[in-house]
């Protein structure tokens, strides 16, 4: 064994000559650290709050220090050297065309320098650090035209080397790159059966939100059709903090394919462009600028001529999915039909039902987002939640959901469905009984992308196809659900049972829920406490001799005893979630 992680490390850097040297852990209030290994424990060396990124990348060559990535000190991440003995940093390098945060590094095998840099603007720039990656640069740009290319690894030596390459309209390929001869093999197509020349190309562009921010996109237009007066999908990204990037879309090519021009902003809020850009986002969901930046894009599009303004869908999942609903809700003049996969539709319940062990997650929501426990953030959330203004939807509404997701349960798709059911207004439902925060069976993506063209083509009028295979129809029909039949469950108060509070004794010690995560059970003022590594403590309440609630995130433990009566363990339970943790001590 290296080193034993008793300290909630959530990633260890070795040196180049395989010592362990640095662990990286997030901080209680949500930020991260970075630690240096010595003789007598961690000692902190590098944090960032929790609105910053900072983390580390790979050992310098002399063994002192430590490349890493922060935006610690500036708008745009950086890549940076820490000294580890000194604690401090400095920078090596920040986009140059000052747009992006730093992408990656590429380092020599042979003599572990410094070669490559990049940064994902509109799409992959790439700048060498010597003449000689200069040199093989050039040459595989000339070699390789209209793509994107990544260095994707060096043989010890250095001559041979792995090259990716990608663009809108090839998932990638991969080639052997002899750098001494100036030679490329093709080793291999990622998904070579797609006929690349039917897929549509992707444009970056950029457009002017109404408070003068310019918003990054890309645009996917059809072929062989004049790009005027086209029927358009908004297709805003997950996360949010994420993004949209230039490259093979299979979406946005099955939308293009069926003739729809396809926007995909990348919204504030959206990783990629800096801190201000991203922080331009918080608590801007649903009725805020985030949202105005989708409609906002969809007006630049009406002006140009190429959107039909009476043909705008729009199509997303998780964050797009909200998106979906809430551009439905709040701007039910501009859409002619949405489709949500995994949405939310109530912001306070989707935080609510956030498990006790990512709390990492809650921290980022709490900051970007709101609390729902905080009457002030209570009332926005609800404004932004379309679910509250269901009543305003009057397009038809697509709703797809995996019974199985974590992060964004089914009651949150049940309850839209039912509340437009009840209003009489169009809506059709999906449910995958085997699929999670998103589809990965391929008989369920088939029938469900079947469902969304026939949906999108009776309200926008693209094309589609009818004929399907027999067991992508029945898969169909599987999925599909009767929304009649969809019920929402009232969540009720269990009853608090009154207990002598000397029970509380029997369950005191530690329980191992996670391989680095424990949780105490611990009595403070006649009153059972739980607290999670990391965490703050929480209440228990008896509904039972041994089971307990949570008044936060909807906790249920329950104690489990041996035939002897002792306590073994405890289960917790959180939605669909279970977790045995078993007493330690």
């Amino acid at each position: 064994m290296l080193i034993q992680n008793d300290e909630n490390i959530g990633l260890w850097t070795t040196d180049l000559d395989g010592n362990v040297r640095i662990g990286y852990r997030q901080t209680l209030e949500g930020g991260h650290e970075i630690l240096a290994v010595q003789k007598d424990g961690l000692t902190p060396v590098y944090t960032c709050r929790i609105e910053e990124t900072c983390r580390p990348i790979r050992f310098h060559k002399d063994g002192q220090r430590v490349y890493l990535i922060s935006n610690r000190d500036g708008n745009l991440i950086q890549l940076k050297l820490l000294n580890l003995e000194s604690q401090q940093s400095q920078v090596v390098e920040v986009d140059p065309e000052n747009q992006v945060d730093f992408g990656d590094a590429v380092f020599s095998e042979a003599t572990d320098e410094l070669i490559a840099t990049f940064y994902v603007g509109d799409r992959i720039r790439i700048y060498p650090q010597n003449d000689k990656i200069a040199a093989d640069l050039a040459f595989l740009k000339q070699q390789l035209p209209d793509v994107d290319i990544v260095l994707q690894s060096l043989t010890l030596d250095d001559r041979f080397g792995l090259v990716g390459t990608r663009s809108d309209v090839n998932p990638g390929s991969t080639y052997l790159f002899d750098r001494s001869t100036q030679t490329l093999e093709k080793l291999y197509d990622d998904r070579p059966e797609l006929p690349r020349e039917h897929l549509a190309t992707m444009q970056p562009i950029r457009y002017t939100a109404r408070d003068g921010l310019e918003i990054p996109a890309y645009l996917t237009l059809p072929q062989g059709v004049d790009p005027v007066n086209l029927p358009v999908i908004v297709m805003p990204h997950g996360g949010p903090w994420a993004r949209d990037m230039w490259g093979y879309n299979p979406f946005t090519q099955f939308l293009a394919n069926r003739g729809y021009a396809v926007l995909q902003p990348n919204f504030r809020g959206s990783t990629g462009y800096g801190k201000a850009f991203l922080n331009a986002g918080n608590n801007e969901w649903g009725t805020g600028a985030m949202q105005h930046d989708l409609t906002d894009g969809v007006q630049y599009l009406i002006d140009a001529g190429i959107a039909d303004p009476e043909r705008v869908g729009i199509f997303g999942v998780s964050y797009g999915g909200y998106a979906t609903l809430a551009g439905l809700a709040f701007t039910p003049d501009i859409y002619a039909a949405g489709a949500s996969m995994v949405g939310p539709s109530n912001l306070i319940t989707l935080l609510k039902s956030i498990p006790p062990y990512w709390e990492s997650i809650k921290a980022k929501f709490a900051l970007r987002l709101g609390d729902p426990d905080d009457p002030s953030d209570r009332t926005r959330l609800e404004a932004q939640s379309p679910l509250f203004s269901a009543d305003q939807i009057q397009a038809p509404l697509m709703v797809v959901h995996g019974a199985k997701d974590p992060r964004v349960k089914q009651a949150e798709s049940d309850q839209i469905v039912a509340a437009l059911r009840d209003l009489g207004r169009p809506v059709e439902y999906l449910i995958a009984p085997d699929e999670g925060h998103g589809f990965r069976k391929e008989i369920n993506s088939l029938a469900m992308t079947a469902g969304l063209e026939k949906f999108l083509a009776e309200h926008l009028g693209g094309r589609y196809q009818a004929e399907m295979s027999s067991d992508v129809q029945a898969q169909l029909e599987k999925l599909t659900v009767d929304i009649e039949t969809v019920t929402v469950n009232e969540s009720s108060e269990p009853e608090i049972v009154e207990l002598d509070p000397a029970i509380y004794n029997r369950y005191l010690g530690t329980y191992q829920l996670l391989p680095n995560m424990q949780i105490a059970i611990r009595v403070e003022e006649q009153q059972l406490l739980a607290q999670a590594t990391g965490q703050e403590a929480f209440t228990l309440y008896p509904v039972s001799e041994t089971k307990f609630v949570a008044q936060v995130a909807d906790i249920t433990i329950q104690f489990n005893l041996s035939a002897d009566e002792t306590v073994k363990g405890l289960t917790l339970y959180q939605g669909d979630q279970e977790l045995i943790a078993s007493k330690v001590k």
